[in-house]
């Protein structure tokens, strides 16, 4: 939070086009790395900021103890002196998630949960809801979808979902469905660090995230597209809806 628009123009880097890294990505990703590998011996790191810069790093990470860490979500966001934006770590033992957690410092809200017992916020438990609206409420994720791919979504959702705005932010984003804000979200790219901990918060809590063909999020596997949603009743709404 010191760093929060505190930020010198020479600590922002485009990593890749459309991609920042901040200073306070990778102390973040730096301080997580250390502290978390303490707590359990013989346990690994896979990192957004070290498989930049080394995509091996992802080689093998549905074997062993390996805690996922996403040091900022929405890294434009917090660039920009903007919210939302969190941290998100997740915990996987031989490629399946055991434990996530999602932290946003500014409402310092804390999301997390452990696998079959449950999903809380700030310590209490939580059950996904859906809007209550007539017409879902939908965040979907079109900017990096093929073009055909996007123009058909965007017009099957045309009267049949409300669209609204994202935040850029994954870490807000599962949140937001979970929490009623939104019933469903669509999203194109999946990397791990984005979603391993969002998926198993938002299953745990009653919702339901899958693939584009309905099989699940699998972490060892690599992949476009994925469709979250409140519960699985509007998980299959919304898929009939967008794809048919």
């Amino acid at each position: 939070m010191p760093r929060f628009r505190q930020l010198d123009a020479a600590e922002i880097i485009e990593k890749a086009p459309d991609e920042l890294v901040t200073i306070a990505d990778r102390e973040s990703e730096e301080a997580l790395s250390e502290g978390l590998t303490r707590m359990l011996a013989g346990s690994r790191v896979v990192g957004e900021e070290a498989c930049s810069a080394d995509p091996s790093v992802l080689d093998n990470i549905g074997q062993g103890t390996v805690w996922i860490v996403d040091p900022i979500d929405g890294t434009a966001n917090f660039a920009a002196g903007e919210t939302p934006f969190g941290i998100m770590v997740a915990l996987a033992v031989d490629g399946v998630s055991k434990a996530a957690w999602l932290y946003d410092p500014v409402q310092d809200r804390m999301c997390s949960a452990g696998l079959g017992e449950g999903a809380f916020i700030n310590g209490a438990r939580i059950q996904a809801r859906t809007s209550g609206e007539s017409m879902p409420v939908a965040g979907l994720s079109t900017k990096y979808l093929p073009p055909e791919l996007r123009e058909d979504i965007e017009r099957r959702a045309e009267g049949e979902l409300h669209c609204v705005g994202i935040p850029r932010c994954a870490a807000e984003q599962y949140p937001r469905v979970m929490l009623g804000a939104n019933d469903l979200a669509l999203f194109w790219r999946t990397h791990v660090w984005d979603h391993a901990p969002g998926v198993l918060i938002l299953e745990e809590a009653g919702g339901k995230c899958a693939r584009f063909d309905g099989t699940p999020y699998d972490i060892s596997q690599t992949g476009k597209g994925m469709l979250a949603a409140a519960s699985p009743s509007m998980w299959d709404r919304a898929a009939a809806i967008l794809l048919g």
